[in-house]
């Protein structure tokens, strides 16, 4: 697969990137840290050489998470952009930092030692769109803006 240059960053737009990736496989972080940092039970990762990535308009905030390890995120909105060890070549960005996160496919488990394992498969779970609920899209109405999809 040649390098396709991708784009993502942050909810209020302030920090945003553009990468090179040469595929769609991700995976998802099940350690105690990711699951801290992200406020979720797994991140999902992409990861990419650091020398494809270039920071568009603001660069990222940065958070020593660890002795070994690093995060970017936007200091303004919160979101969490990645991780990294200063050391490596490469590193990782949130699939959900992405513009089209659907694009990729997860290919393995990381951390597993922490992994909950009766969220991995809600394929049975009852769903509902957001659009179907109504507090929430009268909650948009309310605030003059359309529900984001």
């Amino acid at each position: 697969m040649s390098m396709e240059r991708v784009t993502g960053g942050c909810q209020c737009g302030r920090v945003r990137y553009e990468v090179g990736i040469d595929n769609d496989e991700a995976y998802l972080c099940h350690c105690r840290m990711c699951q801290k940092a992200t406020g979720g039970l797994a991140a999902a990762f992409k990861n990419v050489a650091q020398a494809e990535l270039r920071w568009l308009g603001a660069e990222p905030d940065w958070y020593r998470s660890s002795p070994i390890a690093e995060r970017p995120f936007c200091a303004q909105c919160g979101t969490p952009l990645g991780f990294r060890y200063p050391d490596s070549p490469k590193m990782d960005l949130t699939l959900g930092s992405f513009d089209e996160p659907g694009r990729f496919r997860p290919t393995s488990h990381f951390g597993a030692e922490s992994m909950h394992e009766a969220w991995l498969d809600t394929s049975e779970l009852k769903r509902m769109r957001s659009d179907e609920y109504q507090p929430l899209v009268d909650r948009w109405a309310k605030a003059g803006a359309a529900l984001p999809l």
